[in-house]
């Protein structure tokens, strides 16, 4: 039921990535839904980010557990918090990803405040 609840998700994150805006934002989150799959990233991101595997072999891994290959926003989203995870002033990972859902549901959606804006 969770692989088909985040493959639904992702189908969402893909649609969506035509319509996204802003090269200067973490992309928004478009239903509570897709704020749940964030947090859920975010747990996995900061362990693998605890165990300092290699940011390059923490992007694969992360890639084949979201299937985000073919969406650029999910692509741009699960960069976003792996870099956000790969900080050492994040919170702890569960800390982590109650922060983003947190701020996701009370914001419409977006994550800036937690993930930090790009230039």
């Amino acid at each position: 039921m969770l692989q088909f609840t985040r493959i639904a998700a992702l189908a969402g994150l893909a649609v969506a990535a035509a319509s996204a805006t802003g090269v200067s934002a973490a992309p928004r989150a478009e239903s509570a839904l897709e704020c749940g799959i964030a947090a859920d990233m975010a747990i996995v991101a900061h362990s693998l980010a605890r165990e300092q595997i290699q940011r390059a072999k923490a992007d694969t891994i992360m890639a084949r557990i979201y299937d985000v290959m073919q969406s650029d926003r999910g692509k741009e989203l699960m960069n976003d918090i792996l870099d956000a995870a790969y900080v050492s002033s994040v919170p702890a990972g569960q800390r982590f990803a109650e922060e983003l859902y947190a701020t996701c549901m009370k914001s419409g959606g977006d994550m800036d405040p937690v993930l930090g804006k790009k230039l």
